[in-house]
Formats: C-alpha cells, sequence, structure tokens
C-alpha cells in the first residue's frame, strides 16, 4: 500500500513522547538528575496506545482492501510481511537484553536481580508474550517489547477474523469487536487482560475508522479543529488523565485518536510531511528498539566518569537526553540501512498490489 506522510510522520513524534518519558524514569532510578515536570513527558503510555491506533488503522485498512480487490486475503504472505518487518528486530533486541542483564552487567560489576526463571522467560518472549514477560520486570531493555507482542497478538487474531468475514459485514463485526472488548478489558470477568496491557480495541476502533475513511460515509473534517485542539490538550496537559476513570480515560483515547488518523489520512499537515521528519518516522521502529539501550549505554558513560556529579544538574540532563537521542538515531539509521533493509526488500516479494 502506498505510505501516508502525514501518518509516517506520525511514528516519529509519538516514539519522541516515549523516549522522553523513559529518559526520566531511567535517571530517576540510576541517582541522575533528571524532569519531568511537564505533562508531555510523561506521555509515553499513550503514545504507545496511539501506536496501537496507527497500527490498526494502517493494517486493517490494508486487509480490506486486498479484500475488497480479490474478495480474500493471503494470510501467508500477509504474516511473512509481519514475519520480515518485526522479527529480526525484535529477535535481535531480546536476545541482546537476555545477554546484556544475565551477563554483561555482572562482568562490568553491576548486580541486577533477575526475578524470573530464564526458561520461563525464553518461553515467553520468544513465543511473543512479552507483556506477560515484563511483569517479572526482566529490564527495560526487555520490558519495552511489551507493546511488540500486544502488536503481534492483535495480528493473529484479526487478520482471520477479517479473512472468514463478508466484506459487507467487516464494519459491523469491528464495531462489535470494539465494544465487546472494551466492555470485557474493564469488567472483572477477564482479569488477564489488563494485568497484561491486552488494548486491542485501540487497533479493532482505528481499523474501523480506516475503513470508513476508504468509504467516505461519514465526514469528520467539519470537526477537525475542534479534534487538533483536543489532541494537542490531551498530549500536553493532564486534564484528561486527572479528572476521569480509566474506563472513560481509554474511551476518549480511543476514539479521539481513530479520528485523529482519520483526519490525517485525507487532510495533510506541513509539519508531518518534511522530509527529516518523514524518514525519521520510517526508522521509528529502531528508535523505539533500540532506546533503551542507548540509555543504558550513555548510562555507564555517566557512572564511569562521574560526570552528573562535576556539572550542574540542568546541564547533566541537557546532556544526558543528547546524547541518548543522538546516539539512537544513528543506530536505528545503520539498522535500517544494513539491517532491516534486508529483510525489507524480501517483504517485498509478498506485498500485495491493489492494481
Amino acid at each position: 500500500m502506498k505510505l501516508l506522510p502525514n501518518l509516517t510522520g506520525l511514528r516519529f513524534l509519538l516514539v519522541f513522547l516515549v523516549v522522553i518519558f523513559h529518559i526520566p524514569q531511567f535517571c530517576q532510578n540510576r541517582g541522575f538528575p533528571y524532569f519531568n515536570n511537564l505533562s508531555i513527558l510523561n506521555k509515553g503510555e499513550e503514545a504507545v496506545y496511539m501506536f496501537f491506533s496507527l497500527s490498526g488503522f494502517l493494517i486493517i485498512q490494508q486487509l480490506y482492501v486486498e479484500k475488497s480487490v480479490i474478495y480474500s486475503i493471503n494470510l501467508k504472505k500477509f504474516f511473512f510481511r509481519r514475519i520480515l518487518r518485526i522479527f529480526p528486530l525484535y529477535y535481535l533486541v531480546l536476545t541482546f537484553g537476555l545477554i546484556y542483564y544475565r551477563l554483561i552487567l555482572p562482568f562490568f560489576g553491576f548486580d541486577y536481580e533477575n526475578n524470573y526463571n530464564l526458561a520461563y522467560g525464553i518461553l515467553l518472549s520468544y513465543t511473543f508474550f512479552p507483556n506477560i514477560f515484563a511483569s517479572y520486570s526482566p529490564g527495560g531493555i526487555i520490558e519495552i517489547l511489551w507493546s511488540i507482542g500486544i502488536e503481534e497478538q492483535f495480528y493473529l487474531l484479526i487478520a482471520p477474523l477479517i479473512y472468514i468475514i463478508p466484506l459487507k459485514k467487516i464494519n459491523q463485526i469491528l464495531l462489535v469487536f470494539t465494544i465487546f472488548f472494551f466492555l470485557i478489558y474493564f469488567s472483572e470477568l477477564i482479569i488477564f487482560l489488563r494485568n497484561y496491557n491486552m488494548l486491542f480495541f485501540y487497533f479493532s476502533f482505528s481499523g474501523l475508522c480506516s475503513i470508513m475513511s476508504l468509504n467516505r460515509r461519514i465526514n469528520f473534517h467539519s470537526f477537525k479543529y475542534l479534534l487538533f485542539f483536543l489532541f494537542i490538550i490531551y498530549f500536553t496537559t493532564s486534564i484528561f488523565r486527572n479528572n476521569l476513570t480509566d474506563f472513560y480515560y481509554h474511551l476518549i483515547s480511543m476514539i479521539l485518536f481513530g479520528l485523529i488518523l482519520y483526519n490525517l489520512s485525507e487532510k495533510p499537515i506541513k509539519l508531518l510531511e518534511n522530509k527529516w521528519i518523514i524518514y525519521l518516522g520510517k526508522i521509528s521502529f529502531g528508535i523505539y528498539m533500540y532506546h533503551s539501550i542507548m540509555m543504558q549505554f550513555v548510562g555507564f558513560i555517566f557512572l564511569k566518569s562521574n560526570i552528573h556529579l562535576k556539572i550542574s544538574n540542568l546541564n547533566s540532563i541537557i546532556i544526558f537526553n543528547i546524547l541518548v537521542f543522538i546516539s539512537t538515531i544513528i543506530i536505528a539509521h545503520l539498522s535500517f540501512k544494513y539491517f532491516e533493509s534486508y529483510f525489507l526488500k524480501l517483504k517485498e516479494n509478498f506485498i500485495f498490489d491493489r492494481k
């Protein structure tokens, strides 16, 4: 499918929010100066939720278009595309993380308590249940993989579902799925859904919005300025978070994200079409996957040099953030160019062409 520059650029803005959320947490845990007193610095979880919405928007639209053209879905090709995009980097970072906390940290004299059986941890993480593995606090490098597991679990569910559903019924089924799963998630019936952050309703609702954008049945453009105003308020303040229960907070988040994506797919925003932003969006998967490793690396430099004790807190915060961002972007760029691109070229053999 044709890439939408707005949505590619949005990926970078979201991963940026994730990184500036994790850096103060890391610094606080290591005893480094940190600053997190602005609401926008505490929106990492919400950024991941919107990543879920974005993934659902794109993947379900892709499946819907394929089914509308050939009246079926090639599940084999679909899953090969997902495997070639996700697996190489996922397993690389996961394997490094396991080695890092078990061998590398102790080698350099840093103790880390591994509160899990290694075989059990490998079983969970290598079979794409890192959201369950994360509950054992296996270390930041591994814990961030929880969201990748949620995405893969949803793909395993939604692709066969859309495959068997008649094309005309997909909208209704997605709506029913969203409502049903949302209510079940916040009920006391199946607690593990909440315990392990199985937020599938973000994907399905945005997928519904993506189909509506294709069919142009509903016009939300007259509300676009209100939507973007609410979007800015959502990510720059804590008004919603502080005044709503989890039930209503996720409900508003889900709807807001879906409608924002609907509008972004239709109406370009110049900032998000900047070539640098688009490229950073293209390597955003790598930025997400590597940023925790680079925090560890920069943290190691700080601990060995005690630089944070020799300069002001402000300078320490600025230097730490700059080093993490620059090193992460460099590594993500190199990974994309020399590692991921090999698998992305293979992925082209499995791409559905609507022509």
